[in-house]
C-alpha cells in the first residue's frame, strides 16, 4: 500500500455525477488553490454500507463546506450506476439526494493510482487477461490542501465503514495547524489545547537517538 501523505494527489480526469447531472472531464485539479478536498472511494453502488457512509456525507456537507472542503466520491462503477443508484429512494437503499460529485473509475485507473484496487491482472502464459479478486475500490480516504498535498489517509476493508466525525476532526486539525502554526495531540478537537511545536528540542531529541 503506497503512502502518498506528503504528495501531490494523482491527478486524473473522468466522467462523473455532479448533483444528478453527468459531466465529462471530471477532475480535482479544479479545485485547487481554491479549496480543500475529501476524496473517497467506496467499493460498489447498490450495496449495503456504502449508502450509509454517502448519506453520511451528505449529512454533513454543510459542516464540510463551511471548512471550505469539496467532498467527492469514487467508485469503479460508470457514471450511468451512480446516476441509476441517485434515482432511488434512501428509504429502498438507494443515494437520491445526494448532490456531491460521485467520480466514475470504469477502468481502474484512479483506484489504481492511489493504491486502493482490490484484486490485481495480468496476462497468463497464453496472452489471456487473468484477473484475481473484483477489481474494486477499498474504502479509501484521502484529505488535500488547498495545494493539491495529501494530509492524511485511511483506507478501510471492504466491510469496514468510517467515520464521518472523524474526517471532519482531521479537517479541523490540519486547519488549526495552518492557522495557529501549533500541532493537535490525539483526540485533539475544537476548542482542545493544542501545543506548540518546538523544532530546536525535537532536532536535539533526535540526535541523541
Amino acid at each position: 500500500m503506497s503512502v502518498l501523505v506528503g504528495k501531490s494527489a494523482p491527478s486524473f480526469s473522468a466522467n462523473a455525477v455532479v448533483n444528478g447531472h453527468i459531466v465529462e472531464n471530471f477532475s480535482l485539479d479544479q479545485y485547487k488553490d481554491s479549496k480543500y478536498v475529501l476524496f473517497f472511494f467506496y467499493p460498489k453502488d447498490f450495496t449495503f454500507v456504502c449508502p450509509t457512509e454517502l448519506h453520511a456525507f451528505q449529512d454533513k456537507l454543510a459542516e464540510f463546506e463551511k471548512r471550505n472542503v469539496a467532498v467527492v466520491g469514487c467508485s469503479t462503477d460508470t457514471e450511468m450506476s451512480h446516476w441509476g443508484w441517485l434515482q432511488v429512494p434512501r428509504n429502498k437503499g438507494g443515494i437520491e439526494g445526494i448532490t456531491y460529485p460521485l467520480v466514475a473509475d470504469t477502468n481502474k485507473t484512479i483506484s489504481a493510482a492511489y493504491d486502493v484496487l482490490v484484486g490485481d491482472y495480468g496476462f497468463d502464459e497464453y496472452g489471456d487477461l487473468a484477473v484475481e479478486g473484483e477489481l474494486i475500490a477499498y474504502r479509501g480516504l484521502f484529505l488535500m490542501d488547498k495545494e493539491g498535498i495529501v494530509q492524511h489517509q485511511l483506507v478501510n476493508n471492504l466491510p469496514l465503514g468510517r467515520s464521518i466525525k472523524e474526517a471532519l476532526r482531521m479537517v479541523d486539525a490540519l486547519q488549526h495547524f495552518e492557522e495557529n502554526g501549533e500541532v493537535c495531540p490525539m483526540d485533539w478537537d475544537i476548542g482542545s489545547d493544542a501545543m506548540e511545536a518546538n523544532h530546536a528540542s525535537t532536532a536535539a531529541y533526535l540526535a541523541k537517538g
